[in-house]
């Protein structure tokens, strides 16, 4: 298959070219083309004529994203628009990765594929635009929500606890906020088995179980050997531009109902990266 992967330089994209290597795969920057340009899209997707599109390019900053909703927004909606309506036109198919932003955590049990949508912040409401523009412009969609991401290459929470665990002694970390940390290479190789069997709509997909922000920085100072300490405090007690859900966790449903084997538990895959393992 013809594979085009926008973002393919960024972490999750990176992870992508590894999965699909056997495949033919068209690695495209952010800015390569310009997502929020439709006239670019159309240009280079039109000559590529994939079989896949695989959209990772996105703007990604929650916190930014308040003070900044015009770009995210032309990124995350505008961009996702014009791969969709294109995709159409060519008869590719398209993956686009949403978010666990999109519910407000209000649930008590995790959220399955249909529950219904509630977005806190600018980021989550820019995806869920995304999605909309999928659901309604490209008929050969297949829309993966994902959550709590880390990998190689890239910045994300593992890091930072890492790179602090340098610095300081003792960290607080909120222990009222739930979700399912994803290891980039597991969530690429679902992604590979959900192209392969030419699966359409839209599924959750994070590695098994979930936790607080707390305990996953527990985890990681306990699987590193670190001497860190880590203090459980609530989300008000820590103040940031953009509101997170309490209760994020996704439930992969739609995977359990088709009888897919689910992904590795985040602790496992947590360990194999800190141990520099890259599969599944």
């Amino acid at each position: 298959m013809k594979i085009a992967i926008t973002g393919a330089t960024g972490m999750l994209g990176q992870a992508l070219c590894k999965a699909f290597a056997k495949h033919s795969i068209y690695p495209l920057s952010l800015r390569q083309p310009d997502v929020a340009s439709l006239h670019e899209v159309r240009q280079k997707f039109s000559e590529l004529k994939p079989d896949w599109i695989l959209h990772t390019a996105a703007f990604t900053g929650v916190d930014e994203a308040e003070s900044n909703p015009f770009e995210a927004y032309r990124v995350n909606a505008l961009g996702a628009r014009n791969l969709a309506a294109v995709a159409a036109e060519n008869g590719s198919r398209l993956v686009y990765y949403s978010t666990d932003y999109v519910f407000d955590g209000t649930q008590q049990r995790p959220y399955r594929e249909w529950d219904p949508t509630n977005p806190l912040n600018e980021y989550g409401r820019s995806k869920l635009a995304g999605e909309f523009f999928v659901r309604s412009l490209c008929p050969l969609h297949l829309i993966v929500r994902t959550s709590w991401l880390f990998g190689s290459k890239g910045s994300h929470f593992v890091g930072k606890i890492l790179q602090l665990a340098q610095e300081k002694k003792s960290l607080n970390v909120v222990s009222d906020q739930l979700g399912s940390p994803t290891f980039t290479s597991d969530l690429a190789y679902m992604t590979l088995c959900l192209v392969e069997g030419k699966k359409t709509g839209t599924y959750h997909v994070t590695n098994s179980g979930n936790c607080s922000w707390h305990e996953l920085a527990c985890e990681i100072v306990s699987l590193s050997g670190l001497s860190l300490q880590v203090n459980p405090i609530e989300s008000s007690a820590y103040s940031t531009p953009a509101r997170r859900p309490a209760n994020s966790v996704l439930e992969n449903y739609l995977l359990e109902l088709e009888g897919i084997p689910l992904l590795r538990t985040w602790n496992s895959a947590l360990e194999a990266f800190l141990n520099g393992a890259a599969d599944v």
